[in-house]
């Protein structure tokens, strides 16, 4: 039943992830056994998946309201970083990614309260609840390293920005079920991922200074920077990439970036053509009804 309802999320947005895996000597000490805990009982990838999906159902349908996560429970994603041993497939090196779901919720809150929907927000999500949950908040704060919040999440389509992290040359998970894809996961190491996104912010500073984009990856390559250099970053398309994959879209941000530094605004335009032309129809999808 878990895995059928991973499976469909029939109705629900197109949701993407951008996450950072740590080894867990990047963690406090006081928080490692309980990663360690948490992977173990999390189970397979499939299971962390469906897991965090009833329990986001789960908090919008509760009576009183209150849709943010209590902590209680934190789940775990789990990575090995292949060892190169074909003798020894389990061998490697496992790095571990929080969900940090109360923090993240919080984050979330305070950007819905910034923007146009303040309003509603405001009706949606009582004081009270805020401020409960600001209390929550505060308290892991208090007790650990909160600085590093290892997941990004985008609905209805990818950020272009997060495409300069990697490219065709990736390892790449396709998981796919009853004819259908779930989701594609891309991996780059963190120095690669580093080394890229500079390489964009570099060449975009001096040839396209303006571009909302350039802001975008300066604040990613800060957030990059929190990490420990022996950390792997992960694309997750999420249910979006049964419609887009396979995917070109690293490789035309790529091409983009190189032509706009090399003058070619042809090359550059042409590039941003295949990136509207594959993602504008997603992200349209948002205000249909």
């Amino acid at each position: 039943m878990s895995g059928k309802l991973y499976g469909s999320q029939a109705g629900l947005p197109f949701s993407s992830a951008l996450r950072v895996y740590e080894p867990l000597e990047a963690f406090p000490e006081d928080q490692r056994q309980q990663l360690v805990a948490s992977g173990t009982r999390s189970g397979s990838r499939a299971a962390v998946e469906t897991a965090e999906l009833l329990a986001s159902l789960g908090r919008v349908t509760r009576k009183g309201g209150d849709p943010f996560p209590t902590g209680s429970t934190d789940l775990v994603r789990i990575t090995r970083v292949p060892s190169g041993d074909r003798n020894d497939p389990d061998a490697g090196r496992l790095l571990y990614c929080p969900s940090q779901l109360v923090i993240r919720a919080g984050l979330a809150a305070n950007a819905l309260m910034e923007g146009i929907h303040g309003p509603l927000a405001d009706l949606l999500i009582p004081v009270d609840q805020r401020d409960r949950h600001q209390a929550r908040i505060d308290r892991i704060n208090a007790s650990h390293d909160a600085k590093r919040v290892h997941t990004r999440a985008s609905t209805w389509g990818i950020p272009f920005s997060w495409f300069s992290l990697f490219q065709e040359s990736d390892r790449k998970d396709v998981v796919e079920s009853g004819g259908r894809i779930l989701t594609v996961r891309v991996w780059a190491s963190l120095t690669d991922a580093l080394d890229r996104a500079r390489f964009a912010v570099a060449n975009l500073a001096l040839a396209a200074p303006d571009l909302d984009m350039l802001d975008d990856l300066t604040q990613l390559t800060e957030w990059l920077e929190l990490f420990h250099v022996q950390s792997m970053v992960e694309l997750d398309y999420g249910a979006v990439a049964d419609k887009v994959y396979p995917d070109e879209s690293p490789m035309d941000v790529r091409l983009g970036i190189e032509c706009l530094a090399e003058g070619d605004m042809t090359g550059a335009a042409a590039a941003y053509r295949r990136l509207a032309s594959r993602w504008i129809p997603i992200r349209q999808l948002a205000r249909a009804s």
